[in-house]
């Protein structure tokens, strides 16, 4: 089986040594599941269309995860675009080969006006998941919890630049999609 992880900078691992793919990688490697990350930095939902044939559809993925919306969002792809281009990829990957589809949202933002346009892009995933059925990930509320039970800062688990997390956030990601992924994955042997 196979998971394949399309997004921009995030999902990349864009200044990071070890991303969350890496550690997914790791961790579904005993279970059967193959993990390909087919993202790249500075991509946005524009870039995962015009892709799809060369990075998603040869792998025809049983598990399909996009996460795109921060380089969106700072790349001024418009929310109408943005929610347009997600479902265009999800009608194509269903189209073709029919994958359970994941959607991730990204981690908090300490500035307001940061967190309110990243917002417009977590309601608009969250519209899609809806809309056509999707499995949803919401990484930023996960984010802001483990931060509030930890105690810690947000400046800990980010890179001098906030649009993109340190290792130690690549790892709250990857928490994130362990819980829901550990829930939908089918059950062998007594092992996934």
């Amino acid at each position: 089986m196979r998971l394949l992880i399309r997004g921009g900078s995030i999902a990349a691992g864009f200044g990071v040594t070890r991303g969350y793919v890496d550690i997914l990688r790791d961790y579904y490697a005993a279970r059967g599941l193959e993990v390909i990350n087919r993202s790249r930095a500075k991509e946005t939902s524009f870039d995962g269309i015009s892709s799809f044939y060369d990075d998603i559809d040869p792998f025809q993925p049983e598990y399909l995860a996009l996460q795109f919306g921060v380089d969106d969002a700072f790349s001024c792809v418009f929310r109408s675009e943005f929610k347009e281009n997600l479902v265009q990829i999800i009608r194509l990957a269903r189209a073709r080969f029919d994958p359970t589809v994941l959607l991730l949202t990204s981690h908090v933002f300490d500035q307001p006006a940061d967190t309110d346009t990243l917002n417009i892009y977590y309601r608009a995933i969250r519209e899609v998941s809806i809309d056509l059925e999707c499995e949803m990930i919401p990484v930023h509320i996960y984010w802001a919890s483990y931060l509030l039970g930890t105690g810690l800062r947000h400046s800990d688990f980010i890179q001098q630049d906030s649009r993109y997390p340190n290792e130690r956030g690549h790892g709250i990601i990857a928490d994130a999609i362990t819980q829901k992924m550990d829930k939908i994955l089918p059950l062998w042997d007594g092992a996934y």
